[in-house]
This record gives C-alpha cells, sequence and structure tokens, in this order.
C-alpha cells in the first residue's frame, strides 16, 4: 500500500527558450492550483521544477559544436551557437531558484558535468538529476554523490549494469536515490516505453524510490505509471507546445499540467488497500439496489411459503438467495401482498 504520494517533476529543460521570464512564467504554471471540478475539490500540486544546467566546455566535441544545424528549432546557426543561445548562466539559475521557492516548490538540477557543481556557490539544489546519457559518466556521478545531496538517477538509455554500476558507486557515499523508469526516445512509442519495468525496478531495487521520467505525448502514460507504483513523475512542461524549440511539441501545456495531476492525484486515492471488502461508501447503492426475496404472489396467514412462491427484487434490506432457507417452509403470520420484500416479521419463527 502507498504511504505517500506522488512526487511530480514539472522539468523545465530547454522549454525556456534562453529566457528567465519564460522560465518564470513555466513555474507558475508548475505552481499553479490543482481542482477537481467534479467533486469541487483543490488537489495537491506539483511539488518541484527541474532545470538543466550544461558547461559548454565539456559538451560536446569541437567538430559537434562547430557543425552547421540548420532545423526549423535552432537558435544559431552551428549547434555550439544554439546550445550557447539556451544556457542560462548560475546568477539566472539562482534567480529562477529563488522564484520557484517563492512559489512553495522544490527544485532539481540536472548537472551535465563536473564544472557546473560551480552552481552551488550560489544555492543548494533539493536533488540532483542524472540524465540518462550521464548515467555511465562515472566520474561526473561520483562528483555529485560527493555533495550527499539527494540523487534521481533516469535509465532512459540503460540495462541492469549500467544502472548497478551508478547505484554502487553512489551508494559508497549515500543511500539517497531515487531511480526513475525512463525511455530515451522523443517523444516516446508506446510500444516502445514497458510500463512494467517499473515493477521490476521496485522488485529489485527495493532500499531505493522507484519512478518514471515521461517523454510521451499526452498524460496516461504518467498516471498509469502512478498505478503501477511510481511514487516519482518527472513530465516537460512548456508555455506552448507550439513555440519555435525541439522539445514543446511534446510537453504539457498548462491545461494539460491539470488534467495529469489531477489524475495523478485521483489514482493516488483510488489505489486503497489489499484486499475485497465492502466499503461504506456503498451502503446506500446496496439499500437500493441489490435484490432480496420477494413475493410472487399474495401469500395470506397461515400459508407456508414454497420456493415456488418467491423470486428477488428491490431494494436489498432482506433475505438474499443463499439465505432462502430462511424463507421456504415458514409459517406467514403477517399477509404478504404480491410482488413485495419478505421480512422476518412477516414469517413465524417456528417451521
Amino acid at each position: 500500500m502507498r504511504n505517500k504520494h506522488t512526487y511530480i517533476i514539472g522539468d523545465i529543460g530547454q522549454n525556456h527558450n534562453g529566457s528567465v521570464e519564460i522560465a518564470k512564467k513555466i513555474i507558475d504554471g508548475v505552481a499553479q492550483h490543482i481542482v477537481d471540478a467534479q467533486f469541487n475539490r483543490e488537489l495537491r500540486p506539483m511539488d518541484a521544477i527541474k532545470l538543466t544546467k550544461r558547461d559548454l566546455n565539456e559538451e560536446l566535441s569541437n567538430s559537434a559544436m562547430l557543425k552547421p544545424y540548420n532545423s526549423i528549432h535552432s537558435f544559431g546557426k552551428t549547434y555550439g551557437e544554439h546550445r550557447k543561445f539556451l544556457e542560462l548562466d548560475e546568477t539566472q539559475h539562482y534567480e529562477l531558484y529563488q522564484y520557484a521557492k517563492s512559489k512553495g516548490l522544490d527544485v532539481v538540477e540536472t548537472l551535465c558535468s563536473k564544472g557546473c557543481l560551480s552552481i552551488f556557490k550560489y544555492f543548494i539544489p533539493d536533488r540532483l538529476k542524472v540524465a540518462s546519457r550521464d548515467l555511465t559518466n562515472l566520474p561526473l556521478l561520483e562528483s555529485l554523490a560527493e555533495t550527499r545531496i539527494p540523487i534521481i538517477l533516469s535509465t532512459g538509455m540503460s540495462g541492469k549494469k549500467e544502472l548497478d554500476d551508478a547505484v554502487n558507486l553512489i551508494s559508497k557515499y549515500h543511500s539517497n536515490i531515487s531511480i526513475l523508469h525512463c525511455l530515451s526516445q522523443y517523444p516516446s512509442e508506446y510500444k516502445n516505453i514497458n510500463l512494467k519495468t517499473i515493477q521490476y525496478l521496485i522488485d529489485n531495487y527495493p532500499d531505493y524510490t522507484i519512478g518514471y521520467s515521461d517523454h510521451s505525448i499526452g498524460i496516461v502514460v504518467p498516471v498509469c505509471a502512478v498505478a503501477l507504483g511510481a511514487e516519482i513523475i518527472e513530465k516537460h512542461i512548456t508555455l506552448d507546445r507550439n513555440m519555435k524549440g525541439s522539445d514543446h511539441w511534446g510537453s504539457l501545456s498548462f491545461d494539460g499540467i491539470q488534467r495529469m495531476v489531477r489524475d495523478i492525484n485521483n489514482i493516488e486515492e483510488s489505489l486503497g488497500k489489499y484486499g475485497m471488502f465492502i466499503s461504506e461508501s456503498v451502503q446506500g447503492s446496496k439499500y437500493k439496489l441489490e435484490r432480496s426475496i420477494a413475493s410472487n404472489k399474495y401469500l395470506p396467514v397461515g400459508y407456508i411459503i414454497q420456493k415456488d412462491d418467491i423470486h428477488m427484487l428491490s431494494p436489498g434490506d432482506g433475505f438474499k438467495w443463499a439465505e432462502k432457507n430462511l424463507v421456504i417452509g415458514k409459517k406467514v403470520v403477517s399477509p404478504i401482498p404480491k410482488d413485495e420484500i419478505i421480512y422476518k416479521k412477516y414469517l413465524s419463527d417456528e417451521n
């Protein structure tokens, strides 16, 4: 049985398009109130934003940085210029950290190289995230682990060996590790997502929190992930899915946040506890709709009831068919009209 709520991260990534002001507007969306209009309830909102910090000196080979980048989503003539345009500096990350904190949100930072640890001069993130591509970057993982800040690992490009190597290295320093099932296909095709991996991770890594980082279109997959046991959900967020930039169209806009977070809240409540039992909430329906033993003809005083004299009608506050031995063979002590429930008061205690 779940003993805590799902930790939901709104991943800003590069959807700020190099603008602090756009990033702040996305933070506003992540912090928005979540309402379930059907039941007139205000629900728990998202928990955190995630930012990504790169050190372009440790990002790509020189030839890759100089390669022409002619995509409609490009912000520069070369890929290096594109990446530089999208990069926020340390003081801008700190400004967004303070803004998110003012909204009651945690801040998760994906640090893509050891040089990015200089961000700690300005603030300490609540959690560090290791991108899927860096799960095998053991020197980076060791530098992150040495900080003893809680770490979230994304597994989108790895198998069990790669994950075990990462977990074993980090656990030399601390055990506050979360593991997110992930598929590094953007957007993820449903046939490749394999949500059953979540249960595999729960079974094989019982000492760690297991979650899911989603790159699919829509909200059904992360909601299903929670039903399967994910306790962290990460999802890309944008101001507008039609904005320039390669990640926007696969992200959630603000109305999508409302629907996803609402449905995660509701699926958490729906999971309940292990076992089968009659809920108190159905007692009214049970009385109104279930069937009880009833007369199918007029039954006078002194009549001995036979099986052919009864059938089943609502409401459900009388004898059930499994209790028919309490009715058949009994003497009628008060007249019973046709098609009425046969209650105990109509019957003799004697056979």
